[in-house]
Protein backbone atom coordinates (compact mmCIF):
# COMPACT_ATOMS: atom_id res chain seq x y z
CA UNK A 1 0.00 0.00 0.00
CA UNK A 2 0.99 3.42 -0.35
CA UNK A 3 -0.13 6.66 1.31
CA UNK A 4 -0.11 10.15 -0.06
CA UNK A 5 -0.59 12.81 2.27
CA UNK A 6 -0.27 16.53 1.62
CA UNK A 7 1.31 18.51 3.70
CA UNK A 8 0.43 22.21 5.14
CA UNK A 9 2.34 24.76 3.85
CA UNK A 10 3.86 26.32 6.68
CA UNK A 11 3.58 23.27 9.24
CA UNK A 12 4.24 20.52 7.52
CA UNK A 13 1.72 18.65 8.88
CA UNK A 14 -0.89 16.27 6.83
CA UNK A 15 -3.96 18.30 5.74
CA UNK A 16 -5.49 15.61 3.73
CA UNK A 17 -4.01 11.97 2.73
CA UNK A 18 -4.65 9.37 0.11
CA UNK A 19 -4.31 5.62 0.50
CA UNK A 20 -3.99 3.22 -2.63
CA UNK A 21 -3.58 -0.43 -1.93
CA UNK A 22 -4.52 -2.41 -5.85
CA UNK A 23 -3.16 0.58 -8.05
CA UNK A 24 -0.36 -0.05 -10.18
CA UNK A 25 0.06 3.60 -11.16
CA UNK A 26 -1.30 7.17 -8.89
CA UNK A 27 -0.90 9.95 -10.90
CA UNK A 28 -1.23 13.68 -9.45
CA UNK A 29 -2.17 16.61 -10.99
CA UNK A 30 -4.47 19.18 -12.13
CA UNK A 31 -6.96 17.06 -14.41
CA UNK A 32 -9.99 15.46 -12.89
CA UNK A 33 -8.50 12.41 -14.56
CA UNK A 34 -5.66 11.70 -11.88
CA UNK A 35 -5.98 9.62 -8.52
CA UNK A 36 -5.07 12.62 -6.53
CA UNK A 37 -6.53 16.12 -7.99
CA UNK A 38 -4.30 19.24 -6.35
CA UNK A 39 -5.66 22.83 -8.04
CA UNK A 40 -2.97 25.20 -8.18
CA UNK A 41 -1.52 27.43 -11.06
CA UNK A 42 2.41 25.81 -10.87
CA UNK A 43 0.96 22.06 -10.69
CA UNK A 44 0.06 20.64 -14.24
CA UNK A 45 -2.96 19.17 -15.67
CA UNK A 46 -0.23 15.93 -15.36
CA UNK A 47 1.88 16.42 -12.82
CA UNK A 48 3.67 12.95 -11.61
CA UNK A 49 3.03 9.53 -11.62
CA UNK A 50 4.20 7.03 -9.27
CA UNK A 51 4.62 3.63 -10.18
CA UNK A 52 4.64 0.52 -8.86
CA UNK A 53 7.96 -1.28 -9.55
CA UNK A 54 9.53 -4.71 -8.54
CA UNK A 55 11.18 -3.52 -5.69
CA UNK A 56 8.94 -0.66 -4.18
CA UNK A 57 7.65 2.58 -6.16
CA UNK A 58 9.32 5.15 -8.52
CA UNK A 59 8.18 9.01 -8.47
CA UNK A 60 8.33 10.10 -12.10
CA UNK A 61 8.08 14.12 -13.08
CA UNK A 62 5.77 14.83 -15.90
CA UNK A 63 4.74 17.79 -15.17
CA UNK A 64 6.15 21.26 -16.98
CA UNK A 65 7.41 22.72 -13.57
CA UNK A 66 9.07 19.97 -12.59
CA UNK A 67 9.26 17.69 -9.04
CA UNK A 68 11.46 18.39 -6.56
CA UNK A 69 13.32 16.40 -3.75
CA UNK A 70 15.29 17.90 -0.97
CA UNK A 71 15.43 20.91 -3.29
CA UNK A 72 16.82 19.20 -6.43
CA UNK A 73 14.58 18.88 -9.83
CA UNK A 74 14.10 15.29 -10.36
CA UNK A 75 12.96 12.95 -13.60
CA UNK A 76 12.47 9.85 -11.88
CA UNK A 77 13.61 8.39 -8.29
CA UNK A 78 13.22 5.25 -6.46
CA UNK A 79 10.37 6.24 -3.67
CA UNK A 80 11.84 5.53 -0.36
CA UNK A 81 9.60 5.74 2.68
CA UNK A 82 8.97 9.32 4.29
CA UNK A 83 9.94 11.01 1.15
CA UNK A 84 8.40 14.67 0.33
CA UNK A 85 8.59 15.64 -3.06
CA UNK A 86 7.54 19.10 -4.40
CA UNK A 87 5.59 19.56 -7.17
CA UNK A 88 7.23 22.52 -8.83
CA UNK A 89 9.17 25.33 -6.97
CA UNK A 90 6.67 26.88 -5.27
CA UNK A 91 4.26 24.33 -5.57
CA UNK A 92 2.66 21.93 -2.91
CA UNK A 93 4.37 19.24 -0.84
CA UNK A 94 3.47 15.68 -0.83
CA UNK A 95 4.83 13.28 1.66
CA UNK A 96 4.79 9.45 0.89
CA UNK A 97 4.55 6.56 2.68
CA UNK A 98 4.81 2.62 1.69
CA UNK A 99 3.41 -0.06 3.95
CA UNK A 100 3.32 -3.25 3.01
CA UNK A 101 -0.25 -5.20 3.84
CA UNK A 102 -0.39 -7.03 6.81
CA UNK A 103 -2.73 -9.47 8.06
CA UNK A 104 -4.77 -7.26 10.36
CA UNK A 105 -7.47 -9.79 12.16
CA UNK A 106 -9.68 -7.06 14.07
CA UNK A 107 -10.06 -4.97 10.20
CA UNK A 108 -10.88 -9.09 8.67
CA UNK A 109 -13.76 -9.59 11.24
CA UNK A 110 -15.13 -6.11 10.68
CA UNK A 111 -14.90 -6.73 6.82
CA UNK A 112 -16.61 -10.74 7.35
CA UNK A 113 -19.04 -8.90 9.21
CA UNK A 114 -19.60 -5.75 7.19
CA UNK A 115 -22.50 -7.91 4.39
CA UNK A 116 -24.48 -8.52 7.37
CA UNK A 117 -24.78 -5.28 8.32
CA UNK A 118 -25.05 -3.51 4.62
CA UNK A 119 -28.36 -5.83 4.67
CA UNK A 120 -29.87 -3.60 7.62
CA UNK A 121 -31.97 -0.39 7.61
CA UNK A 122 -29.86 2.67 7.91
CA UNK A 123 -30.50 3.83 11.08
CA UNK A 124 -31.00 7.34 9.69
CA UNK A 125 -33.21 7.80 7.03
CA UNK A 126 -34.96 4.24 7.90
CA UNK A 127 -33.70 3.37 4.22
CA UNK A 128 -31.41 0.76 2.18
CA UNK A 129 -27.51 2.07 2.69
CA UNK A 130 -26.86 4.04 -0.16
CA UNK A 131 -23.18 3.02 -2.30
CA UNK A 132 -22.82 6.62 -2.05
CA UNK A 133 -22.29 7.31 1.28
CA UNK A 134 -18.74 8.34 2.98
CA UNK A 135 -16.78 5.24 4.62
CA UNK A 136 -17.23 4.99 7.99
CA UNK A 137 -13.57 3.20 8.37
CA UNK A 138 -11.59 6.42 7.21
CA UNK A 139 -10.57 4.95 4.04
CA UNK A 140 -9.45 7.21 1.59
CA UNK A 141 -11.89 7.86 -1.46
CA UNK A 142 -10.87 7.39 -5.19
CA UNK A 143 -10.24 11.23 -6.74
CA UNK A 144 -10.42 13.24 -4.21
CA UNK A 145 -9.85 17.19 -5.09
CA UNK A 146 -8.12 19.67 -2.92
CA UNK A 147 -8.22 23.15 -3.63
CA UNK A 148 -4.68 25.00 -3.27
CA UNK A 149 -4.17 28.50 -3.38
CA UNK A 150 -0.81 29.32 -4.24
Amino acid sequence: MITLSLLHPLHKTPVQSWAFEQESVVRIGRSTDNNVVLYSAVVSRHHVEIHRTKTGWSVKSIGTNGTYLEGRRIVEVPVEDGIVIRLARSGPNIQIHMSEEKRDPLKELLNRRRPAENQALDPISHNEPSESQPQADGEALPHQTTIINH
